[in-house]
This record gives structure tokens, sequence and C-alpha cells, in this order.
């Protein structure tokens, strides 16, 4: 059973590094910067992020940060250790004093939790019930209003898969929805209303590869809906951003055949189908330079990022990230940090969020032995005088 496990990842945060980045939608440059964050456990990646506003900022995996417009500061999650076998995969911050989680529990026998904050601290929240040797997890969520919540992963029946899983909050109780067929795992997801929702990721193959995997919520029923799966390799999409029903992005990785490296994979749903749109990529110089995107946030239709990870050409496994905007035309390569200080870089970039015009945080993990960080970058647009 594949899918994207959390890495061990490590570190002291490095600070202050800063980049210019060209945007063709900013009146002036676009500045990235690693800002230090606080960990609380010994492994502490980030894995989604949710903002109410500008001060009131959630970033989750392996640890649970928040901004109050000046510091972040991180908070207990019962049953998040940052033992690489918890972590929460969603997050969706409603207002200062209420917010949900939701993640995954446990090594081999998996299992869901759903948590919320009530202002001052973080606990289980009664999740929904499930048969005997059943195993939910969740990957992810997304929300209209505080009664309109999903969170989306999949669940097995004593170990082997049988559906992919959705969970609703309607305001008052949490309900079990579950579709696809295949071998689906939803990885990411998001609504633009309450009969417009997306989830994504793939469909595990027993013979041939992997292929891409997205479901629609029509406000009655999940269905599938067709996505190109370009790679004679495996193909998979990570994270999702529905911005209207004719306008939707996804975004992933696959490989255009077997012993190459990986490439971006970004697609484009115009209310119609979906297709391919062309990203760039580093190198790849050869089979180890794999490119691999883990997230999506849009600032507008004409102001979307995509990032997650490069590897490099040498074959040493060090990670970097990587960074790719779109201006409404096209994707390009665009300028971030590495703040891994040591002989091992391992930078990944998984969540972002724009909380308030101008305002951009991106959010991942970075490797320092013998333990993982948490990493943010932070970006500004300033209009020119």
């Amino acid at each position: 059973m594949k899918r994207f496990t959390l890495l061990t990842i490590t570190g002291l945060l490095a600070i202050g590094l800063v980049f210019a980045v060209n945007s063709a939608h900013a009146q002036g440059p676009v500045l990235f910067q690693v800002v230090l964050t606080p960990n609380e456990n010994f492994n502490n990646g980030l894995l989604a992020a949710s903002a109410s506003s500008a001060s009131d900022i959630w970033a989750v995996g392996q640890s649970t940060i928040h901004f109050d417009g000046t510091n972040w500061t991180a908070f207990e999650a019962p049953m998040i250790l940052g033992n690489n076998e918890s972590f929460l995969g969603g997050v969706v911050d409603i207002s200062p004093t209420l917010a949900w989680a939701a993640g995954t529990v446990g090594e081999g026998s998996s299992n869901q939790v759903i948590e919320q904050w009530n202002g001052t601290q973080w606990s289980v929240y009664p999740n929904p019930a499930f048969p005997p040797h059943y195993s939910p997890q969740l990957f992810a969520m997304t929300a209209t209003s505080a009664n309109d919540i999903w969170a989306v992963g999949d669940v097995d029946e004593a170990g082997l898969l049988i559906a992919a899983l959705f969970e609703h909050w309607d305001g008052t109780t949490w309900t079990v929805m579950t579709g696809g067929s295949g071998v689906p795992f939803l990885l990411g997801a998001s609504a633009d209303a309450t009969n417009d929702a997306w989830a994504v990721g793939y469909n595990e193959a027993i013979i041939d590869e992997d292929a891409t995997l997205a479901m629609h919520w029509d406000g009655t029923r999940w269905n599938t809906v067709a996505t190109p799966s370009p790679g004679q390799g495996n193909n998979q999409l990570n994270g999702v951003v529905a911005l209207a029903p004719n306008d939707v992005w996804a975004v992933g990785s696959y490989f255009p055949e077997s012993h190459a490296a990986s490439l971006t994979l970004i697609e484009h749903f115009d209310g119609i189908g979906w297709a391919v749109v062309p990203s760039p990529n580093v190198g790849p110089a050869n089979s180890y330079q794999s490119n691999r995107l883990f997230g999506v946030m849009a600032i507008s239709p004409a102001n979307i990022y995509a990032f997650g990870s490069y590897f490099a050409s040498d074959g040493s496994g060090h990670q970097m990230t990587l960074l790719l905007h779109w201006n409404g035309t096209s994707w390009m390569i665009v300028p971030s940090p590495d703040p891994t200080q040591g002989g091992f870089l391992s930078d990944l970039l998984f969540a972002g969020v724009t909380p308030s015009p101008g305002n951009i945080w991106i959010f991942g993990t970075e490797d320092e032995a013998p333990n993982s960080d948490t990493m943010a970058i932070h970006a500004t647009i300033k209009a020119n005088p």
C-alpha cells in the first residue's frame, strides 16, 4: 500500500534567508523569508495550514503551531507525539476560538483522529464509529463555513482498502460517506461552495501503474471525474484548490517512464474536464533528480503557487524546496529558501495560506539530525510608491 509518508525529518531552523520573486500580479517584489517557528516534538513536520485572519493561523502535521499576528506558539495536540506514527493531515481555522484538525494515528493498525480547538486547547472530538477491524485514515480537510466541513481519506478492513472516505460536519455531527472504485487514496481536498468540493489522490494499481484520481461533491454525492494520467510510471495528485466550478487546480507528480525521475504534474478543470497544464522542473539531469508537488494555494485566479521539493542530481538524496508560480498564462519556477544547515539537505514544502491581501505563508519541514523541525516561509507583496 503506497502513499506519501512523512519522512523522519530534522533540524535547527535557519533564520533570515530572503529571496526576491518576480510576480506579474504584484506591483513590487515578493520576498520569501524563512521565519523561526517552534518545535515541541522530536519530529515536527508541517503538512496543512488554515487561517481565519492574519492574526489567527494554524499549521499542523507532526507538530501543531499557531500564529497570533506576532509570534508562533506550539500547542499540544492529543495523540500527536512526533514519533512518525501520528500526524494531523488537515486543519480548518474558523475563528480564534474554533478550529478543527484531522489525521491518522498508529502504525500498521491506523485509525483516524478528529480534534477541536476551543480557544484554549486542542481536544479529541468524538469520532464517527466504524465496524470492528476497520481502519479509517484522514489526510486532508476543507470547509466553506463552520457548518460545512469535509475531512477525506480512506478506510480499509483488516488491511485491505475498501473505499475512499468522506466525513462531513454539519454543525452538529460528523457523518460518514464512502465511495470510489478500485483502490482509492485521497490526499487533498478543497471546496468553494456547499455543492462544489473536490478531493484528489490516486488509484493504486494492482498490475499497471497508479492513476490520478479526482472526486467531486455536487451537493448530493461524491462522483469520480476522469483525470489524465500522463506517465508510464505512477501518477499521483497530492493537492487541490477550487476557485470556482469552472476553475480548479490539482498538483502532484508522475513518472514519464520506468526508472526515470518523477516530474511535476499540474492539472486544471475548466468546468467540463481535466487537462494537463505544462509545468517546469529542475532538470532533471538524470533519474536521481525527481521533482514533486505536494500542495497548491491560490491568491487569485491569476496568482497561484504550487510547492514541493526536488532531489539533487548527484544521487545524494538531498532535497530542496520547489516553488512554482502561475501568472495567469504559464507556470514558472521561482526562488525559495532552503533553511537546513548541516551535512544533509532535506527541505520540503507542503501547505500554504494567504490570510490577507499581500500576505503569503508556506509551510513544510526541514531536516537536521537527529530530529525534524517545522518550517515556515513568508512573503509580502509590497506595492511600489
